[in-house]
């Protein structure tokens, strides 16, 4: 089975919010929501994959050192198997903005189940909880 790993984020506001985005639509599992992320290209870190996703996604800057690991997921897909680390980001340049034409939600991370999720993004939820 082939094994895409993917590199998400928890961006955490001064409020102690967590930032989830809306798949749109013709993507897979469009309409659910997820932490800002993507592939770990060939040759790429995943923190280096995390500050180029959340530029494109986002249009934040980020640096390495501002991204803690946290958790992570692996979930076995029909036609693949995703292994995702998540890390942490408090600190960032820039003003949040979807880049992507995605409906972005600042979320208390309690209320995090409240939102569909693809299946491996609902294991990191307990760790967002109880670290925040």
């Amino acid at each position: 089975m082939r094994i895409v790993l993917v590199a998400a984020c928890a961006l955490v506001d001064v409020d102690g919010r967590v930032l989830i985005a809306k798949r749109p639509e013709g993507k897979p599992m469009a309409g659910l929501w997820e932490f800002p992320g993507g592939k770990v290209e060939p040759d790429e870190r995943p923190e280096d994959a995390l500050i180029r996703e959340l530029k494109e996604e986002l249009a934040i800057d980020v640096t390495a050192s501002c991204l803690a690991p946290l958790t992570f997921a692996s979930h076995a897909y029909e036609d693949f198997h995703l292994l995702m680390p998540l890390y942490v980001c408090r600190r960032w340049s820039g003003e949040v903005a979807a880049c992507e034409g995605q409906a972005l939600s600042w979320v208390r991370p309690v209320r995090l189940r409240d939102f569909p999720m693809p299946p491996a993004d609902l294991p990191l939820i307990p760790h967002l909880i109880d670290m925040l």
